[in-house]
């Protein structure tokens, strides 16, 4: 079996509220501009699709808005939103010591994911041997090509794939793809889906 799991809301938690009110600091606009430049619009949908550089999302994010901030401290406001799930830790511990193998499959954008990694968690990204990033892939769940490539990276049949994720859509997708997908709702509950699935493992 080869594990997934998503990262927003999974391994990491992140606030959108958090980012707008930041972004709109460094930008000097209102965090209900922000939301409506970076998330009713296609805007971070095209950056996590990796259609565009940070440099070009920032670009994009002056021109709409009228804003003149740089580069650096635009990204940092909008990617300093994560805490990470400690519960989970050792649930990443026990399933490595049980020689599983784990990969994250995640719509995330390159700021978010440079953001994460530059914290230095233990876990991001040495406990994963797959990174199905979507802006690397160029698709977003709940795409069915995301799941296939993901299939693909992990060198695994879709059937022999488990998956969690926080969004219920994009678990249906997922199942509708061939794997056995899970909604994350709590620690506990995963492990509980786990062991139902004949995994073992010291938590």
């Amino acid at each position: 079996m080869f594990i997934y799991f998503d990262l927003g809301n999974v391994v990491a938690f992140f606030d959108r509220a958090q980012q707008c009110r930041q972004m709109g600091e460094v930008a000097g606009i209102s965090p209900e501009r922000v939301h409506e430049v970076v998330l009713d619009g296609r805007l971070n949908e095209r950056y996590e699709r990796g259609e565009l550089s940070s440099g070009q999302f920032c670009e994009e994010f002056r021109r709409q808005t009228g804003s003149r901030v740089e580069d650096a401290p635009l990204l940092h406001a909008a990617a300093a939103i994560f805490r990470l799930n400690v519960s989970l830790i050792p649930v990443l511990g026990g399933l490595q010591d049980a020689g599983y193998r784990l990969g994250l499959l995640s719509n995330i954008s390159p700021c978010h994911w440079e953001y994460l990694v530059g914290q230095n968690y233990w876990n991001l990204p040495g406990a994963f041997s797959v990174l199905a990033l979507s802006y690397e892939m160029g698709a977003l769940k709940p795409e069915a090509r995301i799941y296939d490539l993901a299939a693909e990276m992990a060198g695994a049949a879709p059937g022999d794939i488990f998956f969690c994720d926080d969004i219920m859509g994009h678990v249906t997708a997922a199942r509708a793809a061939g794997f056995d997908a899970v909604q994350y709702t709590s620690t506990p509950a995963l492990v509980a889906e786990l062991r139902g699935r004949g995994v073992r493992l010291n938590y």
